[in-house]
């Protein structure tokens, strides 16, 4: 969600969650500027790969496996948002706060035990920050997301202590999520984004920690997701996952919480190989969990062993570490969980992806 990142993060992720609980539903509605979500939109590509500033909030967010030379394995997680401010757009000075972008960068390696992370963000503009129009092109500072021509992504985002150059090449084409790109995210029509993932990235790069390269290959998931105003104020949060399946399917699953208990909309699918789709409605989707663990950073407990039912299908989701909480008080204000997973199905290995927990640390304020 998840962001829903999905809700990116990815996602989906939270920043929307923060930054929307600012400004509140009524004030998203009355936005004279800002597009809504209508289901008779077709995206269309590669125009909808880029950014979209008609919409308040986006995000491009990718989530992977890798794998050393070693045969170690890492999880990442690479998040950038665009976040129109509602604010300063008759403003024709190049110092006008009219956009926002703000980066997430994650690394889980089991051998230190802990997610490693850093944020980034700046307003748009001075070609220091920017998410441009027409094709995958967003910078932060040095950190960068770029699609080529040939729809190979590259990412180049190197932080303090760690960093990734990682080079990422469709083997699928893009999943459309629920209605064609139009994804519902409540019972409300206008509780909606446009929606689209790549799952089965295939990834060649090189992951450095304290100034050391490793190399790495592995498999990647990437969310691209626009809004102006979806999730139902009842909302406490949302979990979500979207995984690459062994046999070269794809599962994307999430449901968002009432506040109180129970769930204000839920949806999944799952896309074979040869790219035929299921879609799971709401009443077919249960998040249950298995087994919580308490962060030690916010005292916030987590459901990181997670059971999801698809209809007759059952999933187990299992973490590469427990510890992967990701604190971006610094630029979201947001505190949530994304982290690497195994999953099953009905008890048998079936593949990798990420979970994402919102709204456990301290509930939304939408």
């Amino acid at each position: 969600m998840k962001r829903c990142t999905l809700l990116n993060a990815h996602s989906l992720i939270v920043f929307v969650l923060a930054l929307i609980g600012f400004c509140g539903m009524e004030a998203l509605a009355e936005s004279n500027r800002l597009k809504p979500v209508t289901p008779d939109y077709k995206l269309v590509f590669p125009q909808d790969y880029g950014a979209h500033q008609d919409f308040r909030i986006e995000w491009w967010y990718i989530t992977g496996w890798l794998e050393t030379e070693d045969n170690k394995p890492l999880g990442f997680q690479v998040t950038f948002f665009r976040y129109a401010t509602d604010q300063n757009h008759d403003n024709p000075s190049r110092f006008a706060a009219k956009y926002l972008i703000i980066a997430h960068l994650a690394l889980s390696d089991p051998a230190t035990g802990k997610l490693m992370h850093e944020e980034k963000s700046l307003r748009e503009g001075f070609d220091l920050a920017y998410a441009r129009s027409g094709n995958t092109d967003v910078k932060l500072d040095d950190w960068t997301l770029v699609r080529e021509a040939d729809g190979r992504y590259q990412v180049e985002m190197l932080g303090s202590n760690f960093g990734l150059r990682l080079s990422l090449t469709p083997t699928q084409m893009a999943m459309l999520q629920d209605q064609n790109g139009f994804s519902r995210k409540g019972p409300k029509p206008e509780q909606a984004s446009y929606y689209y993932s790549e799952p089965h990235l295939q990834v060649t790069g090189t992951v450095l920690r304290n100034g050391k390269p490793v190399k790495v290959t592995g498999s990647a998931w990437l969310d691209h997701e626009w809004s102006t105003a979806y999730l139902d104020p009842d909302a406490d949060g949302w979990d979500w996952t979207g995984a690459n399946l062994d046999d070269g399917s794809a599962l994307m699953a999430f449901q968002i919480r009432r506040k109180g208990g129970g769930k204000v909309w839920a949806y999944a699918a799952l896309r074979d190989k040869n790219g035929s789709i299921r879609f799971f409605a709401p009443e077919e989707v249960e998040f249950t969990p298995i087994r919580t663990w308490r962060s030690p950073h916010t005292e916030a407990v987590y459901p990181v062993a997670m059971q999801i039912r698809t209809a007759e299908i059952e999933w187990r989701l299992t973490p590469l570490l427990d510890d992967q909480e990701l604190d971006s008080s610094q630029s979201t204000g947001s505190i949530y969980w994304e982290g690497a997973v195994t999953l099953t199905r009905d008890n048998q290995p079936a593949g990798r992806g990420y979970l994402e927990l919102t709204g456990y640390a301290k509930p939304l304020r939408l």
